[in-house]
C-alpha cells in the first residue's frame, strides 16, 4: 500500500512543511509499505521548481530510510525529462514513477519511445502510470507488456485506466517480477484477488492504518476481512472524487485534522454539498 501524499498548503497558500513531515510519520507509523512524492494528489503543476524540491527535501529527510519512496517524474516533453535525469541528483529516491505523456496526445508508437527514452537516462526502477482521464490517451496492454520486456529498468505500471480487463491482460501477460498496482482505491480489492501488487493510494493519505490492513489481508488471501474494511470505505472512495482529487481528500484530512483545506488554482476546494456528505461518511 503506497500512498500518493497531497501537498499541503496554510491558509497563506504556502507549503505547510511541518503539515507535510506529520504525514509521512502517520503513514509509516500506520504501515504503509512506501511513498509517492510529487504525483498528480500533490497538486505538482501548481508547484514551482524551487517548491518540489523542497517538498521532496521534507519527505526524504523526516522518512529517514525507513520507508521506499517513490518520485514523480513526468511530463510531456521527453527531452525535458530525460536532461532532468541527467543532470538531477537521485540518490535520495528508490524510484521513478512517470506518467504517460498528456495533451499532445502520443500514439502507441510515441509512448513507447518516450519510455526508452527515460529508461536509457537513468538506472532507476521506474514504474509507468496510466491514467487516461488526465492525460486523454490510454497506453494499450501491448505498448506497456513491449516495455516491460525491453526496458530492463521498467519494472512495474499504476494502472489508473478503471478497464479491468485491461488491466487484467497486464497481469495474464507479465514478465515475471513486473509489478502492478491499482491507481484506484475502489478497485483495488477485485485487482488484488486477480493478481495485483497492490496500489498506489489517494484515500490512505487521511485512512493509511485502515488501507494498509485491507491490502495486506488481501494479499494475505483473507478477501472476506479484507471486504468488511473495503465495504466500510466504499462510500468515501467515491466521495473524495466528486469534485476532482486532492480536493476530496483535503476535506477528509481537514476533518480529521491533518491540514488546512487549501488547494491550489486552478483547482478550488470541493463544494459545501459535497463536504457535507464527506462529513456524514466519515469513519
Amino acid at each position: 500500500m503506497g500512498v500518493a501524499l497531497v501537498t499541503p498548503f496554510d491558509t497563506n497558500g504556502m507549503v505547510d512543511h511541518d503539515a507535510l513531515a506529520r504525514l509521512v510519520d502517520y503513514q509509516i507509523e500506520s504501515r504503509a509499505d512506501f511513498l509517492c512524492v510529487l504525483g498528480t494528489t500533490a497538486e505538482t503543476p501548481t508547484l514551482d521548481p524551487e517548491e518540489q524540491l523542497a517538498v521532496r527535501n521534507t519527505v526524504v529527510e523526516r522518512n529517514a530510510g525507513r520507508l521506499p519512496i517513490l518520485l514523480g517524474c513526468g511530463g510531456n516533453c521527453t527531452r525535458n525529462i530525460v536532461n532532468k535525469l541527467e543532470k538531477d541528483k537521485m540518490d535520495d529516491v528508490d524510484a521513478l514513477l512517470s506518467v504517460v505523456p498528456y495533451y499532445n496526445k502520443p500514439t502507441q508508437a510515441g509512448m513507447y519511445a518516450h519510455f526508452k527514452a527515460i529508461s536509457e537516462a537513468t538506472d532507476l526502477p521506474i514504474i509507468l502510470y496510466n491514467v487516461p482521464g488526465r492525460t486523454g490517451v490510454n497506453m494499450l496492454p501491448e505498448t506497456t507488456l513491449r516495455l516491460a520486456a525491453d526496458c530492463k529498468n521498467v519494472v512495474g505500471i499504476k494502472e489508473a485506466s478503471g478497464n479491468i480487463e485491461q488491466i487484467e491482460s497486464i497481469l495474464r501477460n507479465r514478465p515475471e517480477g513486473f509489478k502492478v498496482f491499482s491507481g484506484d482505491d475502489g478497485i483495488t480489492l477485485p485487482l488484488i484477488k486477480s493478481g495485483a501488487d497492490g496500489v498506489i493510494s489517494v484515500i490512505g493519505n487521511a485512512y493509511a492504518a485502515e488501507f494498509a490492513e485491507m491490502v495486506h489481508l488481501a494479499q494475505a488471501g483473507d478477501y472476506a476481512a479484507a471486504e468488511v474494511i473495503d465495504k466500510r470505505l466504499t462510500e468515501l472512495y467515491r466521495l473524495i472524487f466528486v469534485d476532482g482529487n486532492p480536493a476530496g481528500i483535503k476535506v477528509v484530512m481537514e476533518l480529521r485534522h491533518m491540514l488546512q483545506n487549501v488547494l491550489r488554482l486552478p483547482l478550488v476546494p470541493a463544494t459545501k454539498a459535497t463536504c457535507e456528505k464527506i462529513a456524514a461518511a466519515l469513519l
